[in-house]
């Protein structure tokens, strides 16, 4: 039995961004403990690669897809009509302490779209 091939782990630049905000409301909400949080959002984000790269499917289903208002249905759509077009039919979620990741996989890809704190409401510039 050979062992499985690694994924080809990448991130669009939303998620980019969204690791920027996630820096400036840690600065905003606590200057002196930013740094640490930060760190040790990288931490998890690190481990998190190594994991989606060895097991593509790791994280839970998108939540959202299973939204029930017309606004949560309708961007649900275009995310999946993205991740289509990409390739990468799988949406899932990765739970991180206090941060989800929606990323898009197939079996030798994965790649990173959001980054969103537990008590956001949605996924921000997914479009």
């Amino acid at each position: 039995m050979s062992l499985p091939v690694n994924a080809q782990v990448s991130a669009v630049p939303n998620f980019a961004i969204n690791l920027q905000q996630a820096q400036v409301f840690f600065e905003m909400q606590d200057a002196p403990s930013a740094a640490e949080r930060m760190n040790r959002l990288k931490v998890e984000l690190r481990e998190m690669k190594a994991m989606l790269a060895w097991s593509p499917a790791s994280g839970r289903t998108a939540r959202f897809l299973n939204g029930r208002s017309v606004q949560t249905r309708v961007k649900a759509a275009s995310v999946v009509k993205l991740a289509a077009e990409a390739g990468l039919p799988s949406l899932r979620e990765y739970v991180l302490a206090r941060h989800l990741v929606l990323y898009a996989h197939s079996d030798s890809e994965v790649v990173l779209l959001a980054l969103k704190h537990h008590r956001q409401l949605a996924y921000t510039a997914l479009q």
